[in-house]
């Protein structure tokens, strides 16, 4: 070997005695800092990372956070940050740093980042909140909601750190169960040292994929789906048998009142009856129609679609004006608003279909269950329409199609495209549509050159068209073309933005203007705003009326571009409006 090479060693080796003497002694002095810092071992470029993406996790997206949902968020992305931080130190050590005569840095430097890296990062996380408290202000005063307190938000740095130290913790621990792995492989098989660290990393990987997916996934479904079938064993208060025979449930149904399920039962109660139609509409009216199947009332899924249509015979149905087919979400939930609006543009001479699929809640199924959804949907479009299609062309009712959230994606999955549609209804309505549905996705994919993704143009919107609110629902004009397919969508709903492409992809709706109930400072970030819209989904309805997941009586308006009928006025849709808000104030808010 050159002896510049030795001389080189030397030094570097040196160098290391004097900073391990140095740390030994500083050790000794100072026990406690060294220990504490040696159990952390937290990495700066980690450190500084971690810092970074909790700030970017402040920043506003779709929806006012709390400042419980904002810890959870922080926390999650800082740890996030760290990994990122952590790799991106090692590789710059290992491909860029090695073999530098000046690294590693002397002693002073050390020590100086030890004390500089973790103080910044608290500063800059401590500024970055305190600047957040008025981003999330300006958004609350944007949909008319309540601002959060800088005091309050305050709180997040300490649950942010909680969840960012569990998280870190949980990987390590996991990182340390591979070295054991690798340890046992090497000592008792002489697996070479590099496929044993293989093997260990995969050995943790597999381990935690079937603990997360066939224990603790499979498990929640399973509780969550026993938790929720007792809920559907109760009935909302206030909520009494109907006795009225065109309602699913009386003495006369098919469909015991017991079996319909705590959305059911709520659903055919709230029906209007035909004298206060009459009072609010000032001519004659009928008695609307509300047919509802639960899962209890028939073994099987064509059981109950059967039972659909046995229902919608007994009833008298199919001699109706119209007849609204409602794919469900997952409970069986119908918004009861949206019904009362298709009582009243009808003025009861209509039938409302709709039935459970599920036990479990919209978000769990629409993460669980959407492929049942789909299925659901389709068995029960297919055998209505069916039935339907044997009645003389002339004396059918309109065939329309409604459905909200997790509902537009039951609904779409009767169909293979626009044209299928068309040719099987007079209409569909579809209200906060998932980011995951086929078909929505597929028609905003293709929308015209220059159209925005928040409100995109179809094929010059003859037959297909969007609207973000009531306000800008179009008219039902000659240049829209019959059947009618709606979607209404605010630029602000997470359930229509939210999709896993948020982790590495900027959408295009975030490089869009923002629409009138988005803030301009929000921005795309990788993993970050995929977090934050992640906890915007936990209060998408619990904004208020024209922003998030909450349509308030847009679906007024949504119905009447879709389904107006013949004679029908401005003068009416106030009339109508204003008495579902009367409704609406009467029954209270949804439980």
């Amino acid at each position: 070997m050159p002896a510049s090479q030795v001389d080189r060693l030397a030094a570097i080796a040196a160098r290391r005695g004097r900073i391990i003497a140095a740390v030994t002694d500083f050790g000794e002095r100072y026990p406690l800092p060294v220990r504490v810092w040696g159990r952390l071992s937290l990495d700066f470029t980690g450190i500084a990372f971690a810092s970074l993406f909790f700030c970017w996790s402040l920043t506003p997206s779709l929806l006012p956070r709390d400042w419980l949902f904002q810890g959870i968020v922080g926390g999650i992305n800082a740890a996030i940050g760290y990994g990122v931080g952590c790799a991106v130190g090692w590789a710059v050590h290992r491909f860029l740093l090695a073999g530098r005569r000046w690294w590693p840095p002397p002693l002073p430097v050390t020590r100086g980042l030890k004390v500089a890296v973790p103080v910044a990062a608290i500063i800059a996380a401590l500024v970055a909140l305190v600047l957040a408290v008025d981003d999330q202000r300006q958004l609350a005063a944007l949909m008319g909601a309540e601002g959060t307190t800088t005091s309050g938000y305050l709180r997040t740095l300490g649950l942010s750190l909680g969840v960012f130290a569990g998280l870190v913790g949980l990987w390590r621990f996991g990182h340390d169960v591979g070295r054991w792995v690798a340890g046992q492989l090497i000592r008792r098989a002489r697996v070479p040292l590099g496929l044993a660290r293989t093997l260990g990393v995969l050995v943790v990987v597999l381990a935690t994929f079937m603990l997360i997916d066939g224990v603790l996934l499979r498990g929640a479904y399973f509780f969550t789906n026993q938790a929720f079938s007792l809920k559907d064993d109760t009935t909302r208060e206030g909520t009494v048998q109907p006795t009225d025979p065109t309602k699913s449930g009386s003495p006369d149904s098919q469909a015991s009142w017991e079996s319909l399920g705590y959305q059911g039962r709520d659903f055919v109660s709230r029906g209007l009856d035909s004298d206060r139609l009459s009072a609010i509409s000032g001519t004659p009216a009928l008695d609307p129609i509300r047919v509802y199947v639960g899962l209890d009332s028939a073994e099987t899924p064509e059981a109950r679609a059967d039972l659909v249509v046995d229902e919608l015979e007994r009833t008298g149905a199919f001699d109706r004006s119209v007849l609204a087919l409602i794919p469900t979400t997952g409970t069986g939930w119908v918004n009861p608003t949206a019904a009362q609006a298709m009582e009243l543009v009808h003025n009861g001479d209509l039938a409302m279909v709709a039935w459970q699929y599920s036990y479990l809640p919209s978000w769990i199924s629409f993460l669980a269950d959407r492929e049942k959804a789909a299925a659901a949907g389709e068995l029960l479009i297919d055998r209505v329409h069916e039935r339907w299609s044997q009645l003389p062309e002339n004396d059918r009712p309109k065939l329309y199609i409604y459905g909200e959230s997790l509902g537009t994606q039951s609904g779409e999955g009767a169909f293979e495209s626009i044209g299928e549609i068309r040719s099987t209804v007079d209409g569909v309505l579809w209200v906060g549509p998932p980011n995951s549905n086929r078909l929505w996705r597929q028609i905003v994919d293709r929308r015209d050159p220059g159209t925005p993704e928040v409100l995109p143009v179809y094929a010059d919107g003859l037959v297909v068209r969007f609207a973000g609110g009531g306000d800008s629902v179009p008219e039902p004009d000659s240049s829209w073309l019959a059947p009618r397919v709606l979607y209404i969508q605010h630029t602000s709903d997470p359930v229509v933005w939210w999709s896993p492409d948020l982790l590495f992809t900027r959408p295009d709706w975030l490089e869009e203007p923002p629409g009138p109930d988005r803030l301009p400072q929000m921005r795309w970030f990788p993993f970050v705003t995929f977090w934050q819209v992640s906890a915007d989904l936990t209060n998408a309805a619990g904004v208020p009326d024209g922003h998030g997941h909450n349509y308030g009586t847009a679906v007024l308006d949504g119905w009447l571009a879709v389904a107006r009928p013949a004679g029908w006025t401005d003068a009416d849709t106030e009339r109508a409006r204003a008495a579902l808000e009367e409704l609406r104030s009467e029954q209270g808010p949804e439980k």
